[in-house]
């Protein structure tokens, strides 16, 4: 993971001051919603960050439209990636509070080019907890969703 990280307050973080035109980027694409750059740490040619223009810190605080908008800019992204770098694989990230990895809190997503052995790994320990133990996680979000239509 990068070592970077902006502790600025929201309003005065370093995505804020980039989409108000304050520190410069190289912004590849912006639309109502989104703006797309080239990330400073790249680990290959093509790295870029969608990011939302609105400060939100996380995946959470995001309208749908937000998160539609974020998705389809980063697939254009990734379109563009895949015709002027000639990438393997692409992979997005996104990442959601300092325990998940995330550096700058201001949501944004970072649009890998993969290339094999490009020294880019992402593990985690695999956990194979059963079938019985599975379907109680998956009562559990099915009445975290019931009891977010009826809000």
């Amino acid at each position: 993971m990068p070592m970077f990280v902006d502790t600025s307050p929201p309003g005065q973080c370093i995505f804020c001051k980039l989409v108000a035109g304050e520190i410069p980027a190289a912004t590849i694409y912006e639309d109502a919603l989104t703006i797309a750059f080239m990330d400073i740490g790249q680990v290959n040619p093509g790295h870029v960050l969608v990011a939302t223009k609105r400060h939100a810190v996380t995946l959470l605080e995001l309208t749908p439209a937000e998160c539609a908008a974020v998705m389809q800019t980063a697939q254009r992204v990734a379109q563009a990636a895949e015709q002027a770098f000639g990438p393997d694989g692409i992979t997005l990230f996104q990442a959601n509070g300092a325990a998940g990895g995330q550096t700058v809190f201001h949501f944004h997503l970072h649009m890998l080019p993969r290339h094999v052995d490009d020294g880019m790994h992402l593990t985690w320990p695999r956990k194979e907890p059963g079938m019985a133990v599975l379907q109680a996680y998956a009562d559990k979000l099915r009445t975290a969703l019931a009891a977010q239509k009826t809000n």
